[in-house]
């Protein structure tokens, strides 16, 4: 089945030919799109801009995941996944995004992920929504969690948050990430499922946890990987989470599949709690990779945020070459660039236009704070289709 770029016949916001990513793709009834701000083309200057507060902004970034869904032939009643991307000045007024996600979407649950990053492309963006789409919806699962009908689940945001909203093991990063896989499987106990069925694991901590993070690995192995599988992994880190006191925020993928793990040859991964690639149906969920030579396990070109991207997309060709895939079957792509390597990040398109195919990936790019090796300047979260 092949994917095909989303064209809406009217977007006024700007002209989308010419990038290296589409407005989105389709994938049979499935629709995956890019993250989109509230930027826009403003005539009298000639430029793009972004107007609003952070209402008026998420207003805007829902108008175009409107038109784009209209053009596939979707409506926001067939969404099951939103992530919404929002910086760390736009967080204290985040309620007022959910308000205006919650008047669009009505009675309708899509499952809600929210990622704090230090800041989008566009400055002035507080926040930048993607979102998957599926034709009939998600099937209605308790507790914020949706699923796909090609049976992917997909859970809300998980933080280290009790009932009333409290903290729990403040200062104690392993305690938190405990605290987190636990609450995760309960919500997939809930679909039927648990963390067996995990697919990826996206952690979000902070430049103050990056020494202790590597001691998350013995909670992991504890209570992940039951099914022999590991699932993908990736970690980022913001100067700031969701709530004071939180030091990591998780986003958990699992599927109704069986899992197959998908591994290049190296060697590395044969003692991590996290895998490449896991096949799940027609599906290949993958790691977040970044500029790490396989076999040294030293990061390469730690100056050149656009020579570490070629290393980085060579990695995911790999990976898609192992699964019996190809670029052409990346459906979406993640960027997160370090702040050292932003001057230079528009360079990162042309590698994308050699390593990968039009139709173009869906694609959102974000800045994080840091990444779990301080060399690395970009880590890339891909997902594929399988042909």
């Amino acid at each position: 089945m092949t994917l095909n770029a989303i064209r809406p016949s009217r977007f006024p916001w700007f002209r989308y030919d010419g990038y290296s990513f589409s407005l989105g793709l389709t994938h049979g009834d499935d629709a995956w799109l890019s993250g989109h701000s509230a930027s826009e083309y403003d005539p009298e200057s000639g430029r793009i801009v972004v107007r609003g507060g952070m209402a008026d902004q998420a207003r805007t970034a829902y108008a175009k995941i409107g038109a784009i869904l209209d053009a596939a032939g979707l409506s926001f009643a067939d969404v099951t996944r939103v992530i919404e991307n929002v910086t760390v000045t736009g967080l204290d007024h985040y309620q007022e995004a959910a308000a205006v996600r919650a008047e669009i979407f009505g009675e309708h649950r899509p499952a809600v992920g929210t990622v704090v990053v230090e800041r989008l492309l566009r400055p002035a963006a507080f926040i930048e929504v993607e979102v998957h789409a599926s034709k009939g919806g998600p099937a209605a699962l308790p507790d914020g969690v949706a699923e796909a009908p090609d049976g992917a689940v997909f859970l809300p945001t998980v933080l280290p948050l009790d009932e009333r909203g409290d903290v729990v093991h403040e200062g104690d990063l392993v305690g938190q990430y405990a605290y987190c896989l636990d609450q995760a499987d309960r919500l997939l106990r809930g679909a039927g499922l648990s963390l067996d069925a995990a697919v990826t694991t996206y952690d979000y901590t902070t430049p103050a946890t990056r020494d202790v993070y590597r001691r998350t690995h013995v909670v992991r192995e504890e209570r992940l990987g039951g099914a022999g599988v590991f699932p993908g992994a990736g970690g980022i880190l913001m100067s700031r989470l969701h709530h004071p006191g939180v030091l990591v925020a998780l986003d958990v993928t699992a599927s109704r599949q069986p899992l197959e793990a998908v591994n290049p040859g190296w060697a590395r991964y044969d003692t991590l709690t996290y895998t490449p690639g896991v096949k799940a149906g027609g599906m290949l969920w993958m790691s977040g990779f970044a500029s790490l030579d396989m076999e040294t396990q030293r990061v390469l070109h730690p100056d050149d945020v656009v020579a570490q991207a070629e290393v980085t997309y060579d990695a995911i060709r790999q990976v898609l070459n192992a699964a019996g895939a190809g670029p052409e079957h990346l459906l979406s792509t993640v960027e997160f660039v370090c702040p050292g390597g932003l001057a230079a990040y528009r360079g990162v398109a042309d590698v994308r236009k050699r390593a990968l195919r039009d139709p173009w990936p869906a694609s959102t790019g974000a800045i994080c704070a840091g990444l779990l090796r301080p060399e690395f300047l970009i880590e890339v979260f891909p997902t594929a289709v399988l042909p």
